[in-house]
C-alpha cells in the first residue's frame, strides 16, 4: 500500500526531531563526500514569484545530488488559471518525484500538498518561508554552535520570515525579541500559535529593547514584492533599522543576517551589512545547503522513499 508523501510545507508543522534531521541531513550532504543517489529524479520548480537565491539553490541542490529539476514560470503553466490547482497537483505527480512552489498565496500551497502524490516544499508564500529559516539556522549554528537558548532579534515588520522566525523559535528553542510597528504586525494566528505553543518570544516597538544583548540580529527589506504603500512603510519602518548603534547594543560576537536582496541605508546600514557582524553571504550559501536537506528530507525519510534511496543519519532510537 502507498503511504501519503510528508511535505515540508512550514516548520510548525513538523516536530523538533524532524526539523533538526533536515538540518543535520543538510550538514551532513554538504561535508560529506559527493552522492549521486537521486540520480532519475525530478523536481518541479513552481515560481509565480521571481527569485535569484531559491530559484538557483534548489535547481543546483537537485543536480548535485545527481537529480534534475524543471522551472515552471507564472505564465508557463496554467496553475489556478487554465485548471485548478488540485488538478495540476494530479497530473505533475504522474511526472515528477517532488514539487517546490514559490507562490503569494499559501492557499495554493496547501491545495497543492492536498492533492499531489509526491512531496512539496515551500519555496515561500506570502506567510511564510520555511526553507530560509532552515539556512539561517545551519548559518547560525556553523557560526556559534546550537542556537537553542540564545536571543534573536527582530527589527522590521510582520511578514512571512518573521512568522517563520516564531515558527523556528518553536523549534529551536531560542528566544525571539521581535520589534516592530503596530501598524504591520504579525497576524493574530500566528501569535496564537506561538501562545498555546510556549514559545519564548516577545513583541515591541524597540528596536533597541529587541537588540539589547542578542545573540543574532535580523531584519529583512522594508518592501516586499507585491507590498502596496511604500512610502508609508518607508516611514514606519525608519525607526527599526539595523545600524551600528543597534549591532552595539547586541552581544559582542553578535551576528546579523539578512535573507536578501538588501537594500543598503534602509533596513540596514552599509557599515552593518558589510561589517564584521555581518554573515549574509554565507547565510546565502546556506539555502543551498538547506535545500539540499529539504530534498534529502522529502526523498530519503518519506516512508515510501526510504528503503530505496541513501540516509545519512544515524540511527535515534525511539
Amino acid at each position: 500500500m502507498t503511504t501519503s508523501p510528508k511535505h515540508f510545507l512550514d516548520i510548525h508543522k513538523l516536530d523538533a526531531k524532524t526539523v533538526r534531521e533536515i538540518l543535520d541531513l543538510g550538514l551532513a550532504i554538504k561535508n560529506g563526500p559527493p552522492d549521486k543517489r537521486l540520480e532519475g529524479k525530478t523536481l518541479a520548480m513552481i515560481f509565480e514569484k521571481p527569485s535569484t537565491r531559491t530559484r538557483v539553490s534548489f535547481e543546483v541542490g537537485m543536480k548535485q545530488l545527481g537529480g534534475d529539476a524543471v522551472m515552471l514560470g507564472g505564465k508557463d503553466s496554467q496553475l489556478g488559471r487554465g485548471e485548478t490547482v488540485a488538478d495540476t497537483a494530479r497530473v505533475l505527480s504522474r511526472y515528477v518525484d517532488a514539487i517546490m512552489i514559490r507562490t503569494d498565496d499559501p492557499k495554493k500551497l496547501i491545495e497543492l500538498a492536498e492533492y499531489a502524490e509526491v512531496p512539496v516544499i515551500n519555496g515561500l508564500t506570502d506567510s511564510s518561508h520555511p526553507c530560509q529559516l532552515m539556512a539561517d539556522i545551519m548559518t547560525y549554528e556553523e557560526h556559534r554552535g546550537p542556537i537553542a537558548g540564545k536571543k534573536v532579534a527582530w527589527c522590521g515588520d510582520g511578514n512571512n520570515m518573521a512568522a517563520s522566525f516564531i515558527h523556528a523559535a518553536g523549534r529551536f528553542g531560542f528566544s525571539l525579541s521581535l520589534a516592530m510597528p503596530s501598524e504591520l504586525g504579525l497576524s493574530a494566528d500566528v501569535l496564537e500559535w506561538a501562545e498555546s505553543e510556549g514559545v519564548d518570544f516577545s513583541v515591541s516597538e524597540s528596536a533597541d529593547e529587541a537588540c539589547s544583548d542578542a545573540d543574532l540580529v535580523v531584519t529583512d527589506t522594508w518592501v516586499s514584492m507585491g507590498d502596496a504603500d511604500a512610502d508609508k512603510r518607508h516611514k514606519l519602518l525608519q525607526p527599526f533599522q539595523v545600524n551600528d548603534a543597534r549591532m552595539a547594543l547586541a552581544k559582542n560576537d553578535a551576528l546579523f543576517m539578512h535573507c536578501l536582496p538588501a537594500h543598503r541605508g534602509e533596513e540596514v546600514s552599509a557599515s552593518v551589512i558589510d561589517g564584521p557582524s555581518s554573515v549574509i553571504w554565507e547565510e546565502a550559501e546556506q539555502n543551498l545547503h538547506g535545500q539540499v536537506g529539504s530534498h534529502g528530507w522529502c526523498f530519503v525519510l518519506n516512508e515510501q522513499f526510504q528503503q530505496r534511496f541513501f540516509n545519512y543519519l544515524p540511527d535515534r532510537g525511539a
